[in-house]
């Protein structure tokens, strides 16, 4: 537990917003939980409903249009330079310059469910992407996204982290991407339903 309070003061201490210190608050009450499985339990449970269970069966072949949306912009934001990943180098990215973040990715595998310390932090990242107006998804399936982002270049010979992924501006205009204004129509329409973090179910490639 105290590796988890350790790491998350040095995520937090990134984020220079009012959004830092309400969430603070909220973490310490978690973290002096006496088991991990209830922080945990808990987290979790702050976001973790799909798009499909609030809209039902006609929501499939829409999400499907938006997982395609999201493969196209990923797959040309990589040679353009304009994908950052790794939860702490996301952190720094956003706290520097916040208004060239277009979207933002936290990924997750069935086996981070239960990683205290990476759901703290996706907390953190989530109430700073809110209250700068940043469109942010959850996904969950990480092989999906290595196959995808495999040109991304480990950064001194660490292993890559897919965990939070961050697409930023283009040289060129950003609005005139028909698959990212999809991606945006799909995140303000999951806000309409009270869905701040909306889940992606990502298929086997």
């Amino acid at each position: 537990m105290r590796d988890c309070q350790r790491s998350c003061r040095v995520i937090a201490g990134v984020f220079r917003s009012s959004a830092r210190a309400c969430f603070a608050e909220r973490l310490r009450i978690l973290l002096s939980a006496r088991s991990s499985e209830f922080v945990s339990r808990n987290i979790y449970l702050m976001c973790n409903m799909t798009y499909e269970e609030f809209c039902g069966d006609n929501a499939t072949e829409r999400m499907e249009s938006v997982v395609k949306a999201l493969e196209e912009v990923l797959t040309a934001a990589l040679p353009q330079g304009c994908i950052t990943v790794g939860v702490y180098e996301a952190a720094k990215s956003l706290n520097i310059d916040p208004d060239n973040v277009v979207l933002c990715l936290l990924a997750t595998d069935e086996e981070d469910v239960q990683d205290v310390a990476l759901q703290i932090h996706f907390t953190l990242i989530q109430a700073f992407c809110c209250e700068n107006d940043i469109n942010i998804l959850r996904v969950n399936n990480m092989r999906w996204l290595a196959e995808i982002l495999d040109g991304v270049k480990p950064v001194g010979g660490e292993p890559v982290d897919l965990h939070c992924v961050l697409v930023t501006k283009p040289q060129s205009s950003a609005c005139k991407d028909p698959a990212l204004s999809k991606l945006n129509r799909f995140c303000r329409d999951s806000r309409c339903l009270d869905q701040w973090v909306p889940v992606i179910n990502l298929p086997e490639r």
